[in-house]
């Protein structure tokens, strides 16, 4: 596949990314308080898949890695504002079985994934690990944002996932950096500034 052809599916994924926190920051200012749209999670799941692909594309584990965290996640989100329910069960499996397909991929070219992920010449042992733990750190706050919202049975974004959402963003800027990958780079300067204004409407709300 082309560069260009690669870089157009991490960009598509990006771009979706960074549409849900417009739309969910546009919400949250409209009411003056953090909404959590079910828009968010639907492009949320579309765009994780993409970029899975994305990292697939490009032989960066980081990138997959950090996509694999979230992707029930997302579902259990959707699950929890009533939206996965009203999906086709075929659609539903669909995504489901997604990850069972990708695994099965990887053992069937076994030795080619192994060495293109861990042991590629375009990304140094310390890079990857410091990719892999940027965005280790960055979706943990997703799975805080799971057990905070399974605790009050409703899908909110607390102001603890704003917090680790700025603060991984900073890594991953700095691995972006260092990778020279400019898809990364810029979904997520864009979204560093969603981010410190949640973080200001989140405060208003303790206030």
């Amino acid at each position: 596949m082309e560069n260009w052809q690669v870089y157009a599916i991490g960009f598509t994924a990006q771009i979706l990314f960074s549409s849900r926190l417009l739309h969910q920051w546009i919400l949250s200012e409209k009411q003056r308080k953090v909404v959590t749209p079910g828009l968010f999670w639907k492009l949320s799941l579309f765009a994780s898949f993409l970029l899975f692909i994305y990292g697939y594309l490009r032989d960066d584990f980081a990138i997959m890695f950090g996509q694999g965290l979230t992707y029930f996640i997302y579902i259990r989100n959707l699950y929890l504002q009533g939206t996965w329910q009203r999906l086709p069960a075929w659609f539903q499996w669909l995504l489901y079985l997604f990850p069972l397909g990708v695994i099965g991929f990887f053992f069937t070219f076994k030795s080619f994934h192994i060495e293109k992920l861990f042991f590629n010449e375009d990304i140094p042992f310390w890079l990857l690990a410091m990719g892999t733990s940027a965005q280790i750190i960055f979706n943990f706050r997703f799975i805080y944002q799971w057990f905070f919202s399974e605790k009050i049975k409703q899908s909110v974004l607390p102001l603890g996932f704003w917090v680790l959402s700025l603060f991984g963003a900073g890594l991953i800027l700095m691995y972006a950096i260092l990778r020279k990958d400019p898809v990364l780079f810029l979904g997520h300067i864009l979204g560093s500034i969603i981010y410190v204004r949640n973080i200001v409407l989140s405060l208003k709300a303790y206030a």
